[in-house]
Formats: structure tokens, sequence, C-alpha cells
């Protein structure tokens, strides 16, 4: 029997990489005929870049960049097999992780250490870009990336504005005249899962400032700037950034990367798993294993593991789904594709525990061999010994 894993990460426990490898350990513990084929997967957020490097035998890099509070902070990035293509999570730069609780504050936060990451990335020699957006402590619109990039944005006065949030108010006129040729003919892919436009009540600031740091005072501050900001694109390129979808992804990059460099946001979900190419690797495959930390209404609502199961009933495979926590998820989990699902946590635990890396590693292990013996039943052969014949 071939099986392909292709778990999402288990967030805050265990990386893509390290939950497929623990469930191939367990279906070879029931069945050491199986043929398992694991494929690391993420949805354009945390672990993007550790997944397609893994996908593509390409490599990790480890670089030192502005962070969101403008002091320097370590950030990885990807550089895929091709050697021409990077990968870069914008959160590693400009995290909401990277930010103290107390020190929160998107009128300051600048994603200026995003743009330090492509330039450094085309210097290496990169011609093409995976972006995942998502989980930014800015709220800046991506001026800070671009400002990066040799863009400049002027006041009134014709002085560089400042960095954050607070400064987009004061944008009077954008100089491009010194972005490099290699950055604008690089080509950029952006993985973005969220429609919000830029500005007003569904924008960046009212929905994703307040988890920033931001008071009421200051979501209306940091909303009449992202206009302002959209308003000076419109009157000085004619481009009307409020009406791309997903303008307001991660404080405003999806504007920026849209407006400025010319791209279509994509689905995060489709966009990865096109990368890893998984759609090619289920030509051979008997049924497909997925999963991912948590298992509810939103799985199927773009999430990895939905993505992967549609692939997979396109290609009239079963798919198992597994998850440290399951929740009010039946229907539309099974209608996404998922024929089955269960959860790896064998009894009532507390969440740090249950989500302790040994201990979900021990989780994953454990369930895939119990799915692994259920599997040999199917075939009507009884496991003796961990292994069968080689007609499995």
């Amino acid at each position: 029997m071939n099986i392909l894993v292709a778990m999402d990460s288990l967030k805050g426990s265990l990386s893509s990489v390290e939950a497929n490898k623990a469930i191939a350990e367990g279906f070879f513990k029931a069945n050491s005929a199986f043929k398992v084929q694991t494929v690391p997967i993420a949805d354009g957020g945390e672990g993007t870049a550790e997944a397609l490097v893994h996908a593509t035998n390409g490599q990790l890099i480890e670089s030192v960049v502005t962070g969101p509070l403008g002091q320097p902070v370590k950030a990885r990035y990807g550089i895929l097999g091709d050697r021409t293509t990077a990968v870069i999570e914008i959160a590693e730069a400009c995290g909401l992780p990277l930010v103290p609780e107390a020190e929160r504050n998107p009128l300051i936060a600048t994603s200026y250490g995003v743009g330090e990451m492509i330039l450094e990335a085309v210097e290496k020699g990169c011609q093409y870009f995976i972006i995942g957006l998502g989980g930014s402590a800015t709220n800046d619109a991506g001026v800070g990336m671009l400002q990066a990039l040799g863009y400049r944005f002027l006041n009134k006065q014709g002085f560089d504005i400042g960095y954050g949030g607070a400064e987009l108010k004061n944008i009077a006129k954008i100089d491009s005249s010194c972005v490099p040729e290699k950055v604008r003919t690089a080509r950029y892919r952006v993985a973005c899962d969220v429609h919000n436009p830029l500005y007003g009540v569904n924008g960046a600031a009212y929905i994703f400032g307040p988890q920033k740091g931001a008071t009421a005072e200051m979501v209306k501050e940091l909303d009449d700037g992202l206009k302002c900001f959209a308003n000076v694109v419109l009157e000085q390129f004619g481009v009307e950034l409020q009406h791309i979808s997903g303008a307001g992804a991660a404080g405003g990059l999806g504007a920026a990367f849209a407006g400025f460099l010319q791209v279509q946001l994509e689905s995060g979900v489709g966009l990865i798993l096109e990368m890893a190419g998984l759609e090619e690797k289920l030509q051979e495959v008997d049924i497909v294993v997925t999963g991912e930390g948590k298992l509810d209404r939103q799985t199927s609502m773009g999430k990895a593991p939905a993505g992967i199961s549609r692939l997979a009933r396109k290609h009239g495979l079963p798919v198992i789904a597994l998850a440290g926590d399951i929740s009010d998820g039946d229907s539309p989990l099974h209608e996404s594709g998922i024929s089955a699902y269960f959860t790896i946590v064998s009894g009532p635990v507390e969440l740090e525990a249950a989500m302790d890396p040994e201990a979900a590693r021990s989780n994953l292990k454990r369930t895939a061999e119990q799915i692994g013996r259920l599997l040999c039943l199917s075939m009507k052969k009884e496991p003796r010994d961990g292994s069968l014949a080689s007609e499995a």
C-alpha cells in the first residue's frame, strides 16, 4: 500500500517535517511493507519556507534584519532547489511574536525588514519570490518594506517620512527612481487568504489593529493614514488599492505587493501545494493522510488539510485527517473531501501537556500505527511482528 503523508505543522508543537516523520514511523511499525512518502506542507503562514525548502531540496538562510520596533532580529527565509526562487514569511521580519505584548504599537511598527530580506535574496541571485502574508505586528501598508526596496515617501516639505503607521498621513509624494532594476523585474507570488480591503470598517486597522496593540483612537488614526496613502497612490499612479481584495492583509502589505510590485494575491494553500508538486505525487498513491493542530469548521475554509483533500478527491483517493483538537467540523470537513478524521490525544489532558513536542510526536506515531493496523485488516491480512507480505 502506498501512503502519502502531508501534515501541516502542529503550531507551537511540531513542524510539518517532524509531524510527517512521526506518522511515517507509526505506519512502518504497523507494517514494514508499507510505502510511505512524506510531503511537508503549509498554508502560506508559519512553516511555509521550511516546508518548501524540504520539498525542493533547498536551503534555509538566516539573516539579521530590522525588526518591527527598529531593532535587529534574526529572520529565516528559504531558497528553493532551483536556486533562483526565494520563500519569505513576512512574520519572520515583522511578526507579532517579535514584539512583547506591552510594547505592541502599530503606530510605530515597521515592515522594513521584509524589504531587507527581499534585497538580500535578490543579491544572492533570486529572481522569483514566494511571499507568505500573515501574523504581522505592523499597520504601515507595507511602506516600510517599500522604503527598504528604494521607494521614497515624501511629506509636503519634500522630506522622507519616518517609519510606522503614524507616518502614513504625512505622505504627499512617492519617488520610485531609486528602486533597483533587479527588484522591479523580479516576479512575486503572494500567498494571502484574507480578503479585507485596505481601509474602512473591514480594513486592516479596524479588523486587525486591536490585536496588534491599537486602542480605539489609534485605530482611527491608522485607518485615516491608510486612506491617505491610498489616495496618493491613486492620484500619482492611477492604482485603486481599496478595490484590491486582500489589500488589508498583514497590515496593508497586501496593498504594497499588489500596487507597487504588480502582484496578484493568491490562495495560500493553492500556491504552496502547487510549489510542493503535491498533485504529481498523488499519481501512485492509495491513501492520503493530512491534518493540523486543530480541525474545525475553519479548516474547510482554505486551510492546508482541506486543500489537500480536494486534490485527493479529484483523484478518487480517500483522506484521513489527524489533529490534536477536533471540534464542530463534521459536515464541512467531510464535504471538503476528508473521509475520516481522528484526534491523536488518547484522553483528558492539559493543553500544555498535549502540545509538548515529545508527547505530540508519540501521539502521532501511536495513532498512525493503529490506523496502519486497521488498513492491514481491510486488506484481510493480520500484521505479525510489524510486517506483512510484499503484496501490501
